[in-house]
């Protein structure tokens, strides 16, 4: 693997890493808690947070509306235990994906169902954002509408 996807990969785990950690202050009945009407509820988000690795890396591969669509309807996540483990999995399905491209497939130009174009290294590079912004919004969740600061330090 080059050395930027393994960079892109660890900053990855990071926000991984500190996603758990996060999780690991909430209890179940916390996660039907919606700081805001009409927007995520903390288990929306975190199953959210959970297939970002995987769904980004099937939309890098150029899947379909439609694949992409049955992918999300399978997903069905309940308990802090079963989104922790998504969550894992998903990396190493993406660790897995990226680590097998070679320099000319990580810059072949994949366009996605909505008409967006990126290398699959910038795929990989949205992916690390993704994942950021989502887990800075749980953290301004959990620290301005539930008053938990988890305490967790969000970068190394």
């Amino acid at each position: 693997m080059n050395i930027y996807c393994s960079s892109a990969l660890h900053q990855i785990q990071v926000a991984v890493h500190t996603t758990i950690e996060m999780m690991d202050k909430l209890k179940d009945d916390d996660l039907q808690k919606r700081p805001t009407p009409g927007k995520h509820s903390i288990r929306e988000l975190l199953e959210h947070i959970s297939i970002i690795c995987k769904a980004d890396a099937l939309i890098a591969d150029g899947a379909s509306e439609e694949s992409m669509s049955n992918f999300y309807a399978h997903i069905s996540l309940k308990t802090l235990n079963e989104i922790k483990e998504n969550l894992a999995n998903n990396y190493q399905f993406l660790v897995s994906k990226y680590a097998q491209f070679t320099d000319e497939e990580l810059e072949q130009d994949i366009t996605s169902y909505w008409g967006v174009t990126y290398t699959r290294y910038e795929w990989l590079l949205e992916i690390v954002s993704h994942l950021y912004h989502h887990r800075g919004q749980l953290h301004a969740m959990l620290v301005h509408c539930c008053s938990l600061d988890p305490r967790v330090p969000l970068f190394e």
